[in-house]
């Protein structure tokens, strides 16, 4: 078998690392280089304003969620076999139950689209803006979070 086939020469380059290659230096900063992180301002009017629009919007759809909720409940608790008058009547009530929070949850995507811009647009530190908007985020989790475990159990009972 002819493995250097293509290679007629022998005479290559070494692979060794080159004087040019080696680290020099101490790597140490220079004097004076370590400037302390600017402290950032705080959230803008603007940006409260649009917090508290979509926690209220999450809100009201949670609010709807927890209205329509009981109805479910029953529905599911009395769906019957597979294919039924209730199971179907039970599985609309499910999809309404998961329709009514769809608010909350166009909310909650949208919060994190503005805590991942503000975290990208200040790495270093934790701004007051980001801080504002984690904090209206937690806000709306909570409830969507609560909303899917309900969700999940009353799905669960009708597989």
């Amino acid at each position: 078998m002819l493995l250097g086939g293509c290679a007629a020469s022998t005479d290559y380059p070494s692979l060794a690392v080159r004087q040019v290659e080696r680290v020099q230096g101490s790597g140490a900063p220079a004097a004076g280089s370590a400037d302390a992180i600017p402290t950032l301002p705080p959230a803008s009017a603007d940006l409260t304003t649009r917090l508290a629009g979509l926690v209220d919007v999450a809100r009201q759809a949670h609010g709807r969620f927890t209205s329509r909720q009981a109805a479910a409940e029953r529905a599911v608790a009395g769906a019957g076999a597979a294919r039924s008058d209730g199971w179907t009547n039970a599985e609309v009530a499910l999809s309404d139950l998961q329709t009514s929070r769809s608010g909350a949850l166009t909310a909650l995507a949208e919060l994190d689209g503005l805590y991942v811009d503000e975290r990208a647009a200040h790495p270093e530190q934790v701004s007051p803006a980001a801080a504002a908007i984690g904090a209206a985020r937690d806000q709306v989790d909570g409830w969507v979070s609560a909303e899917t475990a309900v969700i999940s159990r009353l799905d669960a009972r009708l597989r």
